[in-house]
C-alpha cells in the first residue's frame, strides 16, 4: 500500500495584521521546501489576498478558515466558495469546533459547508471531536462518527475530495493534549468508517488537532493513522512550524 502524504495546515485564527504576516510568511517561507509534506496557512479572510500574493509560487498553500454553504444572496457577513476561490484558496477549515460552539454550527451545516467548498475545486478540512464530558462519558467514537457520517452522506460519491482533522474539544488552545495512543484510536476508527466508502477515501489525510506543537508532534506522527497536524498556536511562529512540518516529513521518510 502507497504511503500516505503527510499534511500540516496552520489556523491562524483570529490572529495577524499586515506587518506581523509578513514576518510570519518571511520566516516559513525562508527555508520551506518539503515536497513530502502539504502544506497550508489557514488565514482569517481579510488577508487572503496579501497571503495569496506572497505565497505565489512557493510550496506553502493557501487556506480558508470558514465558507458560506450558500453560493451568494443576502447574506451579510458570509464569504462564498467562489469569493474564496477568486483569491487562490485551495483548501478551507469547515465544522472546527469554535464554529460550532460558538457560533452554532450543526453537522448538517458543516456538511452543507463541505459540499459548497468541494462544488468549487476547494478541498475542505472537516473537523470533528469530542467534549471533555463526552470523552468522559466515553461517547468519543460516538461523536466523531455522527459527525463524520454527515459529511461523508452528503459528499457521497465526492468523499475523496476531503480531508479530516481529530481536534478534541478538551485539548484546543488548553495545553492539554490527547496522548499519541488516545489519537491514535480514534483517528484508527475514523478511517475504518471512511473505508466503508472506498480505499480512495480511506486513503484521505486524517489530521490531529488537539494542540500539536513542535515537542510532541514527531510522537504523534508516528502513529499509524496520525497523517499530519492541524496547528492552532504553533502556527503562529515560523520555528515551531517549521518544527512540525520537519518532524511530518522525518515520519514520511
Amino acid at each position: 500500500m502507497q504511503q500516505r502524504k503527510k499534511f500540516v495546515a496552520g489556523n491562524w485564527k483570529m490572529n495577524g495584521n499586515l506587518a506581523a504576516n509578513t514576518a510570519l510568511l518571511d520566516g516559513i517561507l525562508a527555508t520551506l521546501a518539503s515536497p513530502d509534506v502539504t502544506v497550508v496557512a489557514c488565514v482569517p479572510s481579510p488577508y487572503l489576498a496579501q497571503v495569496s500574493a506572497r505565497v505565489a509560487g512557493s510550496t506553502l498553500a493557501v487556506g480558508a478558515q470558514d465558507v458560506s454553504a450558500f453560493p451568494s444572496g443576502a447574506y451579510t457577513g458570509e464569504v462564498s466558495a467562489a469569493m474564496l476561490e477568486d483569491f487562490g484558496v485551495e483548501y478551507c477549515i469547515v465544522g472546527h469546533s469554535e464554529r460550532r460552539q460558538y457560533h452554532g454550527e450543526t453537522d448538517a451545516a458543516v456538511a452543507a459547508k463541505a459540499v459548497a467548498a468541494v462544488e468549487r475545486g476547494i478541498t475542505p478540512i472537516v473537523c470533528v471531536g469530542e467534549t471533555g464530558a463526552e470523552r468522559d462519558a466515553a461517547q468519543t467514537e460516538a461523536v466523531v462518527a455522527r459527525q463524520l457520517a454527515a459529511v461523508l452522506d452528503a459528499l457521497g460519491d465526492r468523499a475523496d475530495c476531503m480531508v479530516l482533522a481529530y481536534e478534541p474539544v478538551w485539548a484546543i488552545g488548553t495545553g492539554k493534549t490527547a496522548t499519541p495512543e488516545q489519537a491514535q484510536q480514534v483517528h484508527a476508527a475514523l478511517r475504518k468508517q471512511m473505508a466503508g466508502l472506498g480505499a480512495e477515501v480511506a486513503a484521505r489525510p486524517i489530521l490531529y488537532g488537539g494542540s500539536m506543537n513542535a515537542g510532541n508532534a514527531a510522537e504523534l506522527l508516528k502513529q499509524t493513522d496520525i497523517d499530519g497536524g492541524l496547528i492552532g498556536g504553533a502556527s503562529l511562529k515560523a520555528a515551531d512550524f517549521l518544527a512540525i512540518v520537519a518532524a511530518a516529513a522525518s515520519a514520511t521518510a
